[in-house]
């Protein structure tokens, strides 16, 4: 099937079997963008072994990954929406496939970890219109469902990246921890042509606005890199990333179709799924952070081990997400939110603030609690960020969801950091679930008021 031949779609979405094969492409992407995520960090020791680098500076492997993702993904979401999802999206696998080679091959640190810029710009398109993509495919009745399945497969990814990384490098040399990407890549691009193909709406981007977006995210990185060690400067570079915002704003005050989507935003349901996102995203990052810590300081267990106790949290997550997205068909999505959120608050303090105990049950319970909980949270919420946009902002919509995801991980990177600067491991550790638990409370909080906006609204109209 070639790249540009065409699948037509109703509105209805793809006919079968095409609609089912659409949706497995579009899942291995997704598998290509998580996995390389989680395999990358395992790979740094080896890395620095191999390429004679200072370990320090290798970090830039995984950082210049997601800052070219954070810089990339609300442009391609405007891309997908000018020039076609499904032209943009293969672009950005054709990206990512061949900065994987680049990758695989590079001879020195300076030219991997701009293979890895090459990577994040490609995943950012994938990240930005994989839903865009997944929503022309389907009928709006199984959109919950997939969702589902989605978070679902993101869960078993990141769960299995490290020990695939591990298995790898136990038989080989880290350059092949990128090499599998590439026949994954490949197979994303051979079937392409089975996504669905919808014109796209002839418009200009703004070139300033991508300046400013891109000076935005960069400044924000940077800043954010640097708030543990010198947090003057830190600051003084997040204070400069939001003038590029207000000045990017500004620029596109008088645009129907802004590159940072505030026509959507406008939306309360949008605006609401958005802020608890990034709460959520917030929470999860500090605790992924804090609880493997807790597990080999405070109850004395090998990284091994600790490995194995983290892994409860992923299979709860895999196995209520789909449950979740059938669950939103029948119940208040902003419901199904405020008790994923509950949930994940409650089950951060099981497992961080329960007096230790060797065999660390107290801690299964609150990961399984937590895993749960961040499912029946994650799969409704961007159900409301994906349908409560117009098929047309779809690309402005998925990059959205991917860009308050990354800006609540880089928060909770930074309040983590500071954690760690600022207070005794033993306190930091407590601490840093405390702050976790309340970052999942808010996310759970604001989605109860957006329940309380719905039912007012349903009042009102009736």
């Amino acid at each position: 099937m070639s790249l540009t031949s065409t699948a037509p779609v109703s509105q209805d979405g793809l006919v079968s079997p095409r609609r089912y094969l659409a949706i497995a492409l579009l899942l291995l992407s997704i598998v290509l963008v998580v996995l390389d995520g989680a395999i990358a960090n395992v790979a740094l020791p080896s890395i620095a072994l191999s390429l004679h680098a200072e370990a320090g500076s290798t970090v830039w492997v995984v950082s210049a990954y997601q800052l070219a993702v954070l810089v990339a993904i609300l442009p391609c979401g405007a891309l997908g929406e000018i020039y076609g999802a499904r032209r943009v999206f293969l672009l950005g696998v054709a990206l990512f496939t061949a900065a994987s080679a680049a990758c695989a091959l590079a001879p020195d640190l300076p030219l991997l970890i701009l293979a890895r810029f090459a990577q994040g710009l490609g995943a950012g398109a994938i990240m930005a219109l994989g839903m865009m993509n997944l929503r022309q495919a389907l009928p709006q009745h199984m959109l919950g469902p997939i969702i589902g399945i989605n978070a679902m497969v993101i869960a078993i990814s990141s769960a299995a990246g490290p020990g695939i990384a591990g298995a790898i490098l136990s038989v080989t040399s880290w350059p092949w921890l990128f090499a599998v990407n590439i026949p994954l890549g490949a197979i994303v691009l051979f079937g392409g042509g089975m996504l669905g193909h919808v014109e796209g709406a002839k418009r200009k981007l703004n070139a300033k606005a991508l300046l400013a977006n891109a000076a935005m995210f960069i400044l924000f990185f940077s800043g954010a890199d640097r708030m543990a060690s010198a947090p003057v400067t830190g600051a003084i570079l997040i204070a400069a990333s939001l003038a590029c915002l207000f000045i990017l704003l500004r620029l596109e005050r008088n645009s129907r179709t802004p590159l940072v989507p505030t026509d959507l935003l406008a939306a309360p349901a949008f605006r609401v799924a958005v802020i608890a996102s990034i709460f959520c995203f917030c929470g999860q990052t500090l605790s992924t952070i804090a609880l493997p810590f807790y597990l080999q300081h405070t109850l004395h267990m090998t990284p091994v081990l600790a490995g194995l106790y983290m892994m409860p949290w992923p299979v709860a997550t895999a196995i209520i997400a789909p449950i979740s997205g059938r669950l939103a068909n029948r119940v208040k999505t902003a419901w199904l939110c405020a008790i994923g959120g509950a949930l994940l608050a409650l089950g951060l303090l099981v497992a961080g603030l329960t007096p230790p105990d060797p065999r660390g049950i107290a801690f299964i319970i609150g990961t399984v609690l937590a895993g749960l909980g961040f499912g029946l949270f994650q799969t409704p919420n961007n159900r409301i960020l994906l349908l409560s946009a117009p098929k047309a902002r779809s690309g402005a919509a998925g990059a959205m969801q991917g860009t308050a995801r990354l800006l609540g991980q880089t928060l909770g990177g930074i309040s983590m950091s500071i954690i760690f600067a600022t207070l005794p491991l033993s306190t930091a550790l407590n601490f840093a679930i405390v702050i976790a638990a309340g970052c999942a409370a808010i996310a759970s909080l604001v989605s109860l008021n957006r329940a309380r906006h719905e039912v007012a609204g349903q009042a009102a109209a009736s």
